[in-house]
């Protein structure tokens, strides 16, 4: 694959967007030896601290290599936004202008690439009492019983929301509660875009997916020798509030019912190795409905 013409007018920033396990940080790290640029981290789990090897960060190798922003930097104990992103993300795209590099902004969050490209709403930061009140409603009561508050409330909302998908109700109802303005309000005052599209480029890699589930089985494995079981040990001694980004990440859930004795390990592999097969689906969908013009790769070509 072509990387760079050193003849073609330099762009702002590569933008590689993928499914998990689908070899976005190798390519990642092509373009930046390529560049000269720093490799910067868009996927939301990888920002934590306490998950190097469940979230396959890149190794102390490759981060030697070339210059590495926005991994492990956030303790478990805090829930991270897509609006902190682009705040951290602002003065590292500032020295790359200044110094003349070219950033790889590398991840498989959708959102952090769409906030990017087009811009974020600044809805207020939403009260724990709110968001517990709300989320404990989901769980107790339902999909169907939160959209039809949320329906009374605030239907504009609810029209472009379905009630099979009670996380975005949820979002919804928690931003009218806690600003009295529907979050379509919010989100057509978006904040500018950080980077002009035109001036980037963009790839998504698309895997074939046989291909991509026996790299999810593979890299499973190889977190598990690379000390996964540890990892999640070290993680559920903290004793952390289970709603939290963290302690929800793929593999986190099931290692540690299996370090408590309520899973085998091969049931926490099987369970690990199908969640994030589905996660991958999800991505792709994300993907092909909002990135239908990027560059697609096929990583195994």
């Amino acid at each position: 694959m072509r990387i760079a013409d050193r003849n073609e007018e330099r762009v702002r920033a590569v933008l590689i967007a993928g499914p998990t396990a689908s070899g976005k940080s190798a390519l990642a790290l092509r373009f930046a030896e390529e560049f000269g640029g720093p490799v910067v981290n868009a996927d939301s789990m990888q920002v934590y601290r306490d998950l190097r090897v469940l979230t396959a960060r890149p190794t102390p190798e490759d981060e030697a290599r070339v210059p590495h922003r926005l991994y492990g930097h956030i303790p478990g104990e805090e829930a991270y936004s897509v609006a902190r992103w682009l705040d951290e993300l602002d003065p590292i795209l500032a020295e790359a202008s200044q110094t003349g590099q070219t950033p790889i902004v590398v991840g498989g969050t959708g959102l952090y690439f769409t906030a990017l490209l087009s811009g974020l709403s600044e809805v207020p930061e939403i009260p724990e009492a709110i968001r517990s009140y709300w989320r404990a409603r989901a769980r107790t009561d339902g999909a169907a019983a939160v959209y039809e508050a949320l329906a009374e409330i605030d239907p504009t909302m609810a029209e472009r929301l379905q009630p099979s998908d009670p996380q975005r109700v949820v979002r919804a109802l928690e931003v009218m509660e806690t600003t009295g303005r529907s979050l379509a309000d919010w989100q057509a005052q978006a904040s500018p875009p950080r980077l002009e599209a035109a001036r980037c480029r963009k790839i998504v890699l698309a895997p074939d997916r046989g291909w991509l589930r026996e790299r999810i089985a593979t890299r499973f494995e190889a977190m598990l020798a690379a000390g996964a079981l540890e990892e999640a040990k070290a993680l559920d001694a903290k004793a952390l509030d289970p709603a939290l980004p963290v302690m929800k990440a793929i593999g986190v859930p099931p290692l540690i019912a299996h370090l408590r004795g309520l899973l085998s390990l091969d049931g926490a592999r099987l369970r690990t190795v199908s969640d994030s097969t589905r996660y991958a689906k999800r991505q792709e969908t994300w993907f092909r409905n909002r990135f239908a013009d990027w560059e697609r790769i096929d990583p195994a070509v």
